[in-house]
């Protein structure tokens, strides 16, 4: 993906906005991961992925506008809807597409599946099935930078839905007593497992939940990647300075079920259709594009099929990659002494 990360970090106020050519690449880290989530879709349909399957498709904006902020030696964690992150970290689109297939030439050779993918060289820390679990191991990554003495900073999400969880709020305690590098993003689109966030918590500004441990927080227009990005720089620089914790609201949407097996009938197809037509992260980005002259109508075509061409790749070799050889059993389960 062209969201690499930045050779030093850019702290203060007065941080420069992006070039055309980071716009554009934002762009396309965006469409990768429709079109890849897209094809994703496809094959659990045709039953070429088992198990749970979590798409992204609507949220792209949140992580590819997180990622702009990070340098070399950052990290990031998040749930079981994931397979955004991965990509945005730089995670090779074959990797993770075979492991959703359950092939081995998936990230953890096919025995993690969609929910459970780690990338030690992107500093990617997973994907967790249980809900909230990585927001106190998140916080572990960033005592271990605190500790050691290294300028680096934690991404560390979670959903709306794990917002109410005991383990977050002993996390932001330890964090704040503690002043460690870690950026909270809550991903709130609105319906958690399937429950509207109004019918869920007696208070919906989930930005506020750190102001008890003087953690600030702040919402953020998640269906806009610019606006995430500029967010992310002043979370991370917070950060970055020793000045402990920061909590991101990302106000977003999903535009399919909590995951594959979900009708979301509990939503209108009418509200869906509203929010696709006037707050696409993608297609409002592209417009943005054109009208600025960053790019135009044959260039944003000519990412189109090098996009198109990369997931067809990553689908041709999930399916192509052999089965796990059964010694795999055997394999990660325990530390020799």
């Amino acid at each position: 993906m062209t969201t690499a990360k930045k050779p030093a970090a850019r702290t203060g106020s007065n941080l420069p906005k992006p070039t055309p050519e980071e716009v554009v690449g934002y762009y396309k880290d965006m469409l990768l991961i429709r079109r890849f989530e897209e094809k994703a879709g496809q094959l659990y349909g045709m039953g070429l992925i088992g198990g749970f399957c979590h798409l992204y498709i609507g949220q792209e904006a949140v992580v590819v506008g997180m990622q702009s902020a990070l340098v070399d030696g950052d990290s990031v964690l998040t749930s079981y809807r994931d397979h955004g992150h991965m990509l945005a970290c730089g995670m090779d689109s074959r990797g993770v597409m075979a492991e959703l297939t359950g092939r081995s030439g998936g990230y953890s050779r096919g025995k993690g599946g969609s929910m459970h993918m780690f990338s030690k060289e992107k500093n990617f820390y997973g994907g967790h099935g249980i809900v909230a679990a990585q927001v106190p191991i998140g916080t572990g990554i960033a005592f271990n930078y605190k500790y050691r003495g290294e300028n680096n900073v934690c991404l560390t999400y979670l959903g709306d839905g794990a917002v109410n969880q005991g383990q977050v709020y002993e996390s932001f305690n330890m964090a704040a007593l503690w002043k460690l590098p870690v950026v909270y993003i809550i991903e709130n689109n609105k319906y958690a497992m399937g429950t509207s966030i109004e019918r869920a918590s007696s208070g919906t500004e989930f930005y506020k939940r750190g102001q008890a441990y003087g953690i600030p927080g702040e919402s953020v227009d998640g269906m806009d990647v610019l606006a995430v990005k500029v967010a992310a720089e002043k979370a991370v620089a917070h950060c970055k300075a020793g000045k402990g914790p920061y909590i991101l609201e990302m106000q977003t949407y999903r535009y399919r079920g909590h995951s594959m097996s979900d009708p979301a009938k509990y939503r209108t197809k009418e509200e869906v259709t509203k929010m696709r037509e006037q707050h696409d992260p993608i297609d409002n980005l592209r417009a943005l594009i054109l009208k600025n002259g960053y790019a135009d109508e044959n260039a944003l075509k000519s990412i189109d099929k090098d996009v198109k061409d990369i997931v067809s790749d990553a689908a041709e070799f999930a399916q192509a990659s052999p089965e796990p050889d059964v010694s795999e059993l055997y394999t990660d389960v325990l530390i020799e002494a």
